[in-house]
């Protein structure tokens, strides 16, 4: 055989052998990619996504559209080859593994977490709009998760209503771990709470609930990294009694990114005249109870995805500027908001077409 078709062969075989490899070989990464857009105000799967009753309500027009990511699943493997076509596709990000999917997280953890998640976001984003319209609501500090296998199992409950710890008054979920951490491992701590139960029967019946009962709980040594404190095994939280129905109804998606869109939503619903101004606005962005904007991830993506459905306008927080910032989509304004407050000042400089002023996200 020519030494020259010697060679090709040799070479062929050899990129055939390592294309083989490229496939077969498992590398660490995941991958993030555009999701699906929603319109606030508008319908998703034939019924509207915000549902106000007991309310009067306005007509609305424009988009204010909240927006997602799709990741690969936690028991998903990619290939090199896919990894490699993942860095090199302009809207696709890959990612190192653990980056979505910490300390061995698997999909069904990961879509509980995202579940209680978003659940909370809808929270904080009717309170967050009820709040700007001056809407009185009704807040309290609830258990939220109880951990398995804690000193709370079997004791307190998820639902259950926290009035105090050790006698003195807890207004703030973080007033629960600060009492606690007051004490050393070992010790017991006394929590007056409301059962969940009695909650749920006085909200049925619309009246204050008045059963509570006292848990006296040992506590346990943390076991996280740095000086070890008392624990309990419980994460705290707030519920809310709202003076009419808000419903927000978007299934099969998680996360707490949609708080800021959610509460835009519902604030335009409730006002009249168009927030928009007929625009197409899209955004992300976490929101707490006091219409605090926080950061995302993902944010590439999310620009991506929302200029592909139109939008003209992407509402950002600040924490995520210099990042969204450094490859904006052609055609795409990015907004720079850290309140619901600059939120709604943006949008009236869009819906009047003063632009010049909006605050515009830069790369750092």
């Amino acid at each position: 055989m020519p030494r020259r078709t010697a060679t090709m062969l040799a070479s062929t075989l050899m990129l055939i052998a390592l294309l083989c490899a490229g496939v077969f070989i498992p590398v660490p990464y995941s991958e993030m990619s555009p999701g699906p857009t929603v319109n606030t105000l508008g319908e998703h799967d034939g019924e509207p996504v915000l549902q106000i009753d007991g309310r009067k309500t306005y007509a609305t027009d424009g988009h204010l559209n909240m927006t997602t990511v799709r990741v690969t699943s936690a028991d998903y493997r990619m290939n090199l080859v896919e990894a490699v076509y993942g860095w090199l596709a302009h809207d696709n990000k890959v990612v190192p593994h653990d980056t979505l999917y910490p300390n061995g997280k698997t999909e069904e953890q990961s879509t509980q977490e995202n579940a209680e998640e978003f659940s909370q976001s809808q929270e904080s984003a009717k309170v967050a709009a009820l709040k700007e319209l001056d809407v009185p609501v009704k807040s309290w500090v609830i258990v939220s998760t109880v951990v398995k296998g804690s000193p709370s199992e079997g004791k307190l409950h998820a639902g259950d209503v926290i009035k105090a710890v050790d006698g003195r008054a807890v207004k703030e979920p973080a007033d629960v771990a600060e009492l606690v951490t007051e004490h050393r491992p070992g010790e017991d701590v006394v929590f007056t709470v409301v059962p969940a139960k009695e909650q749920a029967a006085a909200e049925k019946e619309k009246r204050t609930a008045t059963k509570t009962e006292k848990v006296t709980i040992t506590t346990a040594a943390s076991d996280d990294a740095g000086e070890k404190r008392a624990i309990v095994g419980i994460s705290a939280g707030t519920d809310h009694t709202f003076p009419f129905s808000i419903d927000i109804r978007l299934a099969d998606v998680g996360g707490p990114s949609a708080g800021l869109m959610f509460a835009l939503g519902i604030y335009d619903k409730l006002t009249p005249g168009s927030l928009t101004g007929g625009a197409f606005v899209a955004g992300t962005g976490t929101i707490d109870d006091n219409g605090k904007v926080g950061p995302i991830g993902g944010i590439e993506m999310k620009t991506v995805g929302a200029r592909g459905k139109g939008a003209e306008y992407f509402l950002t927080p600040a924490d995520n500027c210099a990042s969204a910032a450094r490859d904006v989509p052609e055609g795409l304004t990015l907004v720079k908001v850290n309140t619901i407050d600059d939120a709604l000042g943006a949008l009236e400089d869009i819906r009047s077409g003063d632009t010049a002023d909006l605050p515009k996200c830069t790369a750092s």
